[in-house]
């Protein structure tokens, strides 16, 4: 199935498309004199700033702003790392999310979804976000590490803090990332001190748990200290769902907005990883990724120096023409596929497999109890900043059941 008419009220999502096209108009390779920062938007250059870690980097310690708790944070936070420092916690988590163990995840999502949906079997409306697009992955991500799931609130807190872009405008530059620093740097400091407890805890009291078993893996004959350990579960918490919540979201967004698509999926269930991805081509909930230059290089036709900030765009990278038939249509039935939301190279994001089987489960467990569901009221959406992340806050639906 394949759509280019959207229904529904405008939204900010709407305006996205148009400022990636317009970023490829301008160029592959552009210059930001404003935010002193370049842009790669083509899919093969985001796709080869990506896979070489050596020549643009992701530690962007030399040339961001600087917060204490940050910095305690930043020791385990191998999303920010290059090799050889990337390479050791990067193959402890790769140890924990093998295929095996996140197949053998989904009967426990399957009965966490069915439990958050039965809290709603006296409502035809509620929010999809507060109701089981937050909850399902915190859920399944706590029970995993062995954090206590109840708290899942404080971690909404969190992330909602992290994620919200509240301090800053629609583009990121050097000073809103200094403003947004400070402003969060509480939540850092409370998160790092929450996690610190419970690594100290396991680590006198072990049990049958991911932290457990991190506290006694090895690479190459070394373990993680307990503040790197801190960085290092804050990250497998936060990042372990917010990519989910977001997807979850942006597919009923997405799918409400092209008339027939339900229809379709609920006609054929097998057809619902392809649309999957492509609602993860056509709203990547982390649009943007920064890397700095590690040596002077060409790029585009254009020299840039070291120590210079790029922003590759993997929105625009999605809707490269040169890469995809007809960018601007949602296609269902897309194939291949080859979109660049969960990254590229050593940095692929080591959790698509259990988001992409969270969200097959939670939209088949909604097509199978409600026989339709549709967008309550578009001005009732609420949107995250998508300079940050692409989704929605709040979302509720109207449902019908048999």
């Amino acid at each position: 199935m394949t759509s280019t008419q959207l229904t529904g009220a405008e939204s900010p999502l709407d305006a996205l498309p148009e400022r990636w096209r317009s970023l490829r108009d301008a160029g592959p390779v552009t210059y930001d004199e404003d935010r002193r920062q370049w842009h790669v938007v083509d899919h093969q250059g985001v796709s080869a700033v990506l896979v070489d870690p050596a020549t643009y980097s992701s530690d962007m310690t030399p040339i961001a702003p600087t917060q204490e708790d940050f910095e305690a944070f930043r020791q385990g936070n191998f999303v920010g790392m290059d090799p050889p420092e990337h390479r050791k916690l990067r193959t402890l988590v790769s140890q924990a999310f093998t295929p095996r163990v996140v197949h053998g995840l989904a009967p426990r999502i399957e009965a966490v979804c069915a439990r958050l949906l039965d809290g709603v079997a006296d409502r035809d409306r509620f929010d999809l976000v507060d109701t089981l697009a937050y909850p399902l992955p915190i859920i399944v991500i706590a029970e995993l590490l062995g954090i206590p799931a109840e708290d899942h609130r404080l971690f909404q807190e969190w992330a909602a803090t992290l994620f919200g872009g509240d301090q800053l405008g629609d583009s990121l530059d050097m000073a809103d990332l200094e403003r947004a620093l400070e402003a969060i740097a509480p939540t850092v400091r409370e998160m790092n001190g929450y996690m610190l407890d419970h690594i100290r805890h396991r680590r006198a009291h072990p049990g049958d748990d991911l932290i457990s078993r991190l506290l006694t893996a090895e690479v190459d004959g070394t373990r993680l200290a307990d503040q790197e350990m801190v960085g290092f579960v804050a990250l497998l918490l936060v990042a372990g769902h917010i990519t989910t919540t977001a997807l979850l979201g942006n597919a009923m967004v997405t799918f409400d907005r092209h008339p027939g698509t339900l229809a379709a999926l609920r006609e054929n269930p097998d057809r619902l990883p392809d649309a999957i991805e492509e609602v993860l081509r056509w709203l990547p909930p982390f649009p943007e990724l920064g890397r700095r230059t590690t040596r002077p290089v060409v790029l585009g036709g254009h020299d840039i120096p070291a120590d210079t900030l790029l922003m590759v765009h993997l929105g625009a990278a999605n809707r490269d023409p040169s890469r995809f038939t007809s960018p601007d249509a949602f296609d269902m039935a897309r194939c291949p596929n080859p979109h660049l939301t969960f990254g590229h190279g050593i940095h692929f994001c080591f959790g698509a497999p259990l988001a992409r089987l969270e969200a097959r489960i939670a939209l088949r467990a909604l097509m199978e109890r409600f026989p339709t569901i549709e967008v309550s009221s578009y001005d009732d959406v609420t949107y995250q900043n998508p300079a940050v992340i692409v989704g929605v806050r709040h979302l509720p639906i109207a449902v019908t059941r048999p």
